[in-house]
């Protein structure tokens, strides 16, 4: 699969993951649309040069239909939907508060979970409509984001363990399911990445996180996620796959 000419969507990608990946997707001459909420968007203030922002909610049916037909407007085929839409409130079944706050619970399910199947549902459509770009019949690949809380959850990410637990579940289902298309599916299972969310950690905290990498000893950076989703795309013959991304990193209870 080439990426120069086609287009992309890349959920999340007012920062982050998302953020460094529209921004490789566009250097490698990819035609990118970025759907993030509008307070995430205006937040970051800018896009990264060459991405067109989109406000939208990946939970919303109607938000992303819109995006997805103004990204057939404007011409390219839709051939990358990629993932990084989602949120990581913690919160313990039980504690000294009482249980696990059901809509807390609710909400991660629905922003990680059923926001990434809403958007890979919607993007297999249009790309099953396009032309296929090979004698295999191939039209477009999807990559979603789980963590490594999916097999290895921490005191606390309950719910953040079961929505990525769900994503990393999708990925032989929905690679099967969408064959007959040409639209390959994998996953990616970050361990820990130097994003926004962890700016305002302390430097001890950070390298406590270093220390438990066995090698390299670093955080993650958002571009290798971008490098890895790069060479998804282009590798026609990995699909139904979760990648671990995380200096063999295993999570500790706590």
């Amino acid at each position: 699969m080439q990426i120069t000419g086609a287009a992309a969507v890349v959920t999340g990608a007012a920062s982050g993951l998302g953020a460094a990946t529209a921004k490789a997707l566009v250097d490698a001459g990819a035609e990118v649309y970025g759907l993030d909420l509008q307070a995430s968007i205006d937040k970051a203030g800018s896009a990264p040069e060459g991405v067109t922002l989109i406000a939208g909610d990946v939970t919303s049916d109607a938000d992303v239909k819109a995006a997805i037909a103004r990204i057939a407007e404007n011409g390219a085929p839709l051939r990358v939907a990629i993932n990084c839409a989602g949120v990581g409130w913690a919160s313990r079944i039980l504690s000294k508060k009482g249980p696990h706050d059901l809509e807390l619970f609710r909400t991660v399910i629905t922003v990680n979970l059923l926001g990434t199947f809403n958007v890979m549902r919607l993007a297999a459509e249009a790309m099953a409509a396009t032309e296929p770009v090979d004698q295999y019949g191939q039209r477009g690949v999807i990559i979603n984001t789980a963590s490594v809380a999916a097999f290895e959850g921490q005191i606390g990410q309950i719910a953040y363990s079961a929505s990525k637990g769900g994503v990393h579940g999708m990925t032989v289902p929905a690679a099967r399911d969408l064959a007959q298309f040409g639209i390959r599916v994998c996953t990616i299972a970050p361990g820990i990445i130097d994003t926004p969310m962890l700016a305002g950690v302390s430097d001890e905290y950070r390298a406590g996180l270093e220390a438990g990498v066995p090698f390299p000893s670093r955080l993650g950076r958002p571009d290798e996620y971008a490098k890895l989703a790069a060479m998804i795309i282009e590798h026609d013959y990995l699909n139904g796959e979760t990648i671990r991304m995380d200096g063999a990193l295993r999570m500790a209870p706590r």
